[in-house]
């Protein structure tokens, strides 16, 4: 059973910075492709990065380019999220998840909060 455990979230501060982390287990992490997707309050679900088996292979929204950087430890079943300059339009409950060619899966959300 595919189990995504994300923490890390919190109260923030507009500019100031959060680490986000999402231990993964039930499937082969490290030939399992993962993402970080978000739902901010009353809106949709908006795919925030993908990163691919190997790190140089990664993806960012348009709203997240250049502030956020995905990244993953193989050897710990563990994939990062790093969110800089973050915004108040950055808050939202965040997700992490894999997929392959028939399904998709995430776990719980860690919620975070950019507010003065």
């Amino acid at each position: 059973e595919v189990q995504l455990q994300a923490f890390g979230g919190g109260l923030v501060q507009p500019g100031g910075s959060l680490r986000l982390s999402c231990v993964a287990s039930g499937f082969t992490f490290s030939s399992s492709p993962m993402f970080w997707v978000r739902q901010a309050r009353g809106k949709g679900f908006e795919l925030v990065s993908d990163v691919g088996t190997h790190t140089t292979s990664r993806y960012y929204a348009d709203s997240v380019k250049g502030r956020f950087d995905v990244s993953r430890d193989n050897a710990k079943n563990t994939l990062y999220l790093q969110m800089n300059s973050l915004k108040p339009e950055d808050t939202a409950v965040y997700y992490c998840g894999t997929y392959n060619d028939h399904s998709a899966s995430w776990g719980q959300g860690t919620q975070v909060t950019v507010s003065s």
